[in-house]
């Protein structure tokens, strides 16, 4: 009677122990992995103090990290011809998302992804997508210069435009097409008959005194607004417009706080809630790979920001056109097709 007793119980410690093991191997097996868990970073072509681009994009960056748990990292001032050893080196590494900011990155996220199908290549601003591993996403930036206009094209006394992009990209063009065609006809709705627009570019994103230099010009020709998407290059197109007594439309980031009698409105890019966007539907795996990911004033990417220099008419001005734009009475595809 013992010895089958002890059989029995031998037999139910062993059942138990299997039980016990398998459990535990299950529970590893869905072990849940945390956004903290994934390997991230943001590439940036500038510094993050630029109070542009860059400093827009780090908001963003920083803004996911809060809101979603996450640990983006970021390097700045990656210069065009380390783009690719860049990208290589954080995908050698193991990193799941590699975001960068800015179009000048497309060719080497798409000429780096095919070797790291592992990992995900994110352009934000970016137009090429090669592969099921690279998803850019694509603020349009059109849509932001637009709002612009709407401002400038009020602000404006004589009706002259000053200009200035960083590189003549398919992008950039665009932009300034839409801005420099809506302030114009603005200011000639205004009856301003002769107005008019003049653009130049400083085929450099940093090159802060050649910025002063180029403004300092254009006002000195007449231009009493100026617009410039170039980064730092605005900076200095920002002391030359202070010095000379010229108004200043900003762009991308909040730069009335550098000079708010100068700089009367920007236009900011909201990112923080394009980074939270982008990098949950990363982490839920729906962010699209192989297709261009967009977004504009419709999904609130993009919001003016007003100084006391600008009259609570000329902001319902530029909220109605907004408005307009959303209600489908505005085209701007047109204007640069």
């Amino acid at each position: 009677m013992f010895r089958k007793t002890f059989k029995w119980t031998a037999v139910v410690l062993v059942l138990v122990m299997v039980f016990a093991i398998t459990g535990c191997g299950s529970a590893e097996e869905e072990e849940v992995v945390g956004a903290d868990d994934y390997q991230m970073v943001l590439i940036l072509p500038g510094p993050i103090n630029d109070q542009s681009w860059n400093a827009t994009n780090y908001a963003g960056l920083v803004a996911a990290n809060e809101t979603l748990g996450t640990n983006i990292e970021y390097v700045e001032n990656v210069q065009d011809a380390d783009f690719e050893s860049t990208f290589r080196n954080y995908a050698e590494r193991g990193y799941d998302l590699i975001l960068a900011a800015g179009t000048q990155f497309d060719e080497a996220a798409n000429e780096v992804a095919p070797n790291f199908p592992d990992t995900v290549f994110c352009v934000v601003n970016g137009l090429l997508a090669e592969g099921d591993n690279v998803a850019p996403i694509f603020p349009k930036e059109y849509e932001a210069s637009y709002i612009a206009a709407l401002i400038a094209g009020k602000i404006t006394e004589n009706g002259q435009f000053g200009t200035i992009g960083a590189f003549p990209s398919e992008l950039m063009e665009n932009l300034l097409d839409v801005y420099e065609y809506k302030s114009v006809e603005i200011a000639k709705e205004n009856g301003i008959a002769d107005a008019a627009a003049v653009r130049a570019y400083a085929n450099s994103w940093d090159d802060v005194s050649l910025g002063k230099q180029m403004a300092e010009t254009m006002i000195d020709n007449g231009a009493d607004t100026l617009f410039v998407y170039a980064n730092q290059v605005g900076l200095g197109a920002i002391q030359a417009a202070k010095e000379k007594g010229a108004k200043f439309v900003g762009f991308s980031g909040d730069q009335t706080v550098i000079a708010p009698e100068t700089v009367v409105a920007s236009i900011v890019f909201d990112f923080e809630g394009l980074y939270i966007w982008a990098v949950e539907k990363y982490i839920d795996g729906s962010l699209e790979g192989n297709v261009v990911n967009s977004a504009g004033i419709a999904e609130g990417i993009f919001f003016p920001v007003f100084t006391d220099n600008v009259s609570q008419e000329i902001q319902t001005f530029v909220e109605d056109g907004i408005q307009d734009y959303l209600d489908g009475n505005v085209d701007l595809v047109s204007i640069y097709e």
